[in-house]
């Protein structure tokens, strides 16, 4: 990944929408390149081919955009804005730390995997490329922004004891996503389809019992009795 400059978004479009129409073409641009880009991948997508399937010129596209990288890059942090919108909007603030990454799991792979694998492979592979600095930089920030939830998760944990505090947080978000992007490079690489949901229950479970401080659910299994408890206590009482 890149380094210093990685937490920067890329450069603006060459001409900023000035009108409804304008802002609409830009859309339509995306929209299609985020299509094409997610079927052939970087290296084979052409702005000719964005262009024909748009039913423009490619003159029409360098108007917005300077060239295929910052069209991708567009394209990439688009995307991330949805599934970080999507991720966020279902959030189960209320419920356990245990459900709260059981929800991450399985949102992180319903949201890669749920419009196919074009994107995902797109930001696993293209997206990581050395060679494409550009589009490096740009999912590094992106990603982040995504986990952060997760991040605030784990850091919440260890305050409350609840998941181990003697591995730092980043490894800790590392253990995490390791093993769901190699299971979504093997769908990625397979082309066949996967249980979402079977899967990810799978690995939450395993991935809590990994991250999980040593005790904590009998811990909150012996909370959850003094509370019922005392709830008895105070009807015999009333």
């Amino acid at each position: 990944m890149p380094g210093a400059g990685a937490s920067r978004r890329a450069a603006p479009p060459r001409r900023a929408p000035a009108s409804a129409k304008s802002a609409q073409r830009v859309r339509d641009i995306v929209r299609t390149g985020r299509a094409v880009f997610a079927e052939l991948g970087y290296e084979r997508a052409t702005v000719t081919e964005i262009a024909q399937r748009l039913g423009a010129s490619e003159a029409t596209v360098f108007t917005y955009f300077r060239g295929k990288r910052e069209l991708c890059v567009r394209v990439i942090g688009d995307w991330y804005d949805e599934i970080t919108a999507a991720l966020l909007q279902g959030w189960p603030h209320a419920r356990p730390p245990r459900a709260q990454l059981e929800y991450f799991v399985h949102a992180h792979l319903r949201l890669f995997l749920g419009h196919g694998s074009g994107m995902c492979a797109l930001v696993l592979s293209e997206g990581r490329d050395k060679g494409v600095a550009e589009l490096g930089a740009a999912v590094l920030p992106l990603h982040r922004r995504y986990t952060a939830a997760l991040m605030d998760l784990l850091s919440r944990g260890q305050t409350a004891g609840t998941i181990r505090s003697d591995v730092p947080l980043r490894l800790l978000r590392s253990l995490v996503m390791g093993p769901m992007e190699q299971m979504l490079w093997e769908a990625v690489a397979s082309q066949k389809p996967i249980d979402v949901d079977g899967a990810a229950t799978a690995l939450g479970a395993v991935l809590w019992t990994a991250i999980a401080a040593p005790g904590s659910e009998l811990a909150a299994l012996r909370r959850l009795r003094g509370r019922l408890a005392q709830a008895l206590d105070d009807a015999a009482s009333g």
